[in-house]
Order: structure tokens, then C-alpha cells, then sequence
């Protein structure tokens, strides 16, 4: 995978995120925390999944020392910023996922071909290049759009396409902000 490849990635994984919180803004207060049975139970918790899991892989991504002191503060870090609990309604969700995708983006303008082949420690015993852990984020993010998707349906609710074909027929989105 190259620069432009992770650039299209990221644009799409922008787009569809953006398209999942739309719906999701049509849901009731009650709708939107509603125990749903699922691995993360609501709507909301899922959503600040996912946005937790693109915060701690960026913050992972950008510092150069791996240490296990390090990875252990990172967790810790994601889990007292990231506790369901602190977002009570969709637009506290929305406004901690404009901060991490601005990061997101900033950290995107300035990865090179050469940056993503840049080898980082994964687990314990694991080196894997920077570009393969940031096309699994991308799917990270996608399995759980996918269940944010059913838990919308569930509810009675219209859930959005967020294809990747049907990104790629609406045409350019450099513009995918989240609204």
C-alpha cells in the first residue's frame, strides 16, 4: 500500500464515519444509549470505540519509543478519555471525533511512502509496517460501522450506505468533515 492508497483509505474512513454519526443523530437520547446486547451495548458505545481505537493507534503511531511504561499510559489514557459514560449525547461524540480527526488528518499530510514502511512493534514478539497498521484500523473502524449499522436498524432506524463503492461513485470528498 502506498501514500495515496492510505490517503483514499483514510478519505473513505472519514466519509463513512461521518455518514454513521448523521444516523446516528436521528436517534433519540434514549435510542442512542439503549442496551442493544452487543458487545458494546449501545449505539454510543460503540461510536466512542471506535473513536477511541483511531485516537490510541494514532497516539501509537506517532511516538517513537514503544515501551511497555509507555503502551500502559496509552491504555490508560484511552480509557479515562474514552468512558462511554463521558458522552452523554451525540453531539459530545461528535465533538471529540472533529478533535481526533483533525489530528488524523494532520498526522495524514505528512505520511510518505517511506513513512509507512516503517517497522513498529505490535504485541510482544510482532513487527509489523506502519502501512498494514493503519489498513487495520480502517478495518477496525469498518466491522464496527457494521455494527452500529444493525444496532441503527434495530432501533427502527434508517442506517446508511457506507460502501466503499458507493464512496467511490459519489466522487471526491477531500471535504468529509464531521457535521
Amino acid at each position: 500500500m502506498n501514500k495515496d492508497d492510505i490517503h483514499l483509505l483514510y478519505e473513505y474512513d472519514r466519509w463513512a464515519n461521518n455518514r454513521v454519526l448523521q444516523a446516528a443523530s436521528a436517534l433519540s437520547a434514549e435510542q442512542f444509549t439503549r442496551d442493544l446486547g452487543g458487545a458494546f451495548c449501545s449505539v454510543r458505545d460503540t461510536l466512542v470505540h471506535i473513536i477511541g481505537g483511531e485516537w490510541i493507534w494514532l497516539a501509537y503511531w506517532r511516538e517513537s519509543s514503544h515501551s511497555s511504561t509507555f503502551l500502559t499510559d496509552l491504555r490508560t489514557r484511552r480509557d479515562a478519555l474514552f468512558n462511554p459514560h463521558a458522552f452523554p449525547n451525540i453531539a459530545e461524540v461528535k465533538l471529540k471525533w472533529a478533535e481526533v480527526e483533525k489530528e488524523q488528518v494532520e498526522f495524514m499530510n505528512h505520511v510518505t511512502n517511506e513513512f509507512l514502511e516503517k517497522v513498529l512493534p505490535f504485541r510482544t514478539t510482532t513487527q509489523i509496517r506502519l502501512a498494514h497498521l493503519m489498513q487495520h484500523l480502517a478495518n477496525h473502524s469498518t466491522y464496527h460501522r457494521g455494527q452500529v449499522t444493525l444496532m441503527i436498524r434495530q432501533l427502527g432506524a434508517e442506517p446508511p450506505a457506507t460502501d466503499f463503492h458507493v464512496f467511490l461513485a459519489e466522487g471526491p470528498h477531500e471535504a468529509a468533515a464531521v457535521h
